[in-house]
């Protein structure tokens, strides 16, 4: 993995996200992923998605993935990309969504703690209803995604257990109704401030977060082969072990600031 890449960051997604959806790029945020941009020209006409479906699994940092490769084997050979992205400060759970969204830095959306406002700026929720297409956030209930992303015209499912969300998020999938679909999984991190990002319990709601993200690459291609799709894997921040065997994130430091992204691309058909 070279410096290059170690230093896009995940400010990328929002543009990254509207230029593969056709909506084109906003000059004042972070440009596109060039890489993925490329692979979808590789393998889409004019480099262009029908839908798009971005899964986020919270705290999945690079040295997981780096040291539980194996973990990620069949999640990795399902997409097309497989990169370490960089996080912003601080890196806790509503500054690094919301930069993810707005495409910009926390100084210029203006959540700079753990706090959950709603945002004023333009996030990939206002410009994809603006564009007349249909988007959908699926989160559990009280995290930063089903708050922050508040008051667009898009339509919330909001549930109380992972469970429920990731049977809605298959279920608007198998329906084809909606052009972004955006689900959000707080189990590893959850897991991993109670017993340590490699404690069993963490390690196994990982591995959930795999399953699913899996499963929802088969949903894709079972359910939408009419339509051409991107897809990706894309948590905010990575995550480091306490005293008493716990886990944090939230400093400017390697083990909170590198994420593994994984970023998929189907064809129609």
């Amino acid at each position: 993995m070279n410096m290059q890449e170690k230093e896009i960051c995940i400010t990328s997604v929002k543009n990254t996200v509207s230029e593969i959806a056709g909506i084109g790029q906003n000059p004042d945020n972070a440009p596109a992923n060039e890489r993925v941009l490329e692979k979808a020209r590789e393998k889409l006409p004019g480099g262009k998605a029908d839908k798009v479906i971005i899964y986020n699994p919270d705290a999945v940092a690079w040295w997981i993935y780096e040291k539980y490769k194996s973990d990620f084997a069949r999640a990795r050979e399902m997409s097309d990309i497989t990169m370490r992205l960089r996080s912003v400060m601080p890196s806790v759970t509503p500054v690094c969504f919301g930069s993810m969204y707005s495409g910009v830095m926390p100084e210029v959306h203006g959540i700079m703690k753990y706090t959950k406002p709603v945002l004023k700026v333009e996030t990939l929720f206002d410009v994809y209803p603006r564009s007349g297409k249909k988007a959908a956030i699926v989160s559990t209930a009280g995290d930063s995604i089903s708050k922050i992303f508040l008051e667009r015209d898009i339509d919330y499912f909001i549930y109380p257990t992972v469970g429920r969300v990731n049977r809605k998020a298959l279920s608007l999938i198998k329906d084809g109704q909606y052009d972004l679909v955006v689900i959000y999984n707080g189990n590893y991190d959850s897991r991993m401030h109670a017993v340590g990002p490699e404690g069993r319990l963490a390690l196994k709601a990982l591995r959930k977060n795999l399953d699913f993200y899996c499963k929802m690459i088969e949903a894709i291609r079972t359910n939408l082969k009419d339509y051409s799709v991107f897809y990706g894997f894309c948590p905010d921040h990575g995550c480091h072990l306490i005293d008493g065997g716990r886990g944090s994130h939230g400093l400017d430091m390697e083990e909170d600031m590198n994420v593994v992204h994984l970023y998929g691309i189907k064809p129609k058909g």
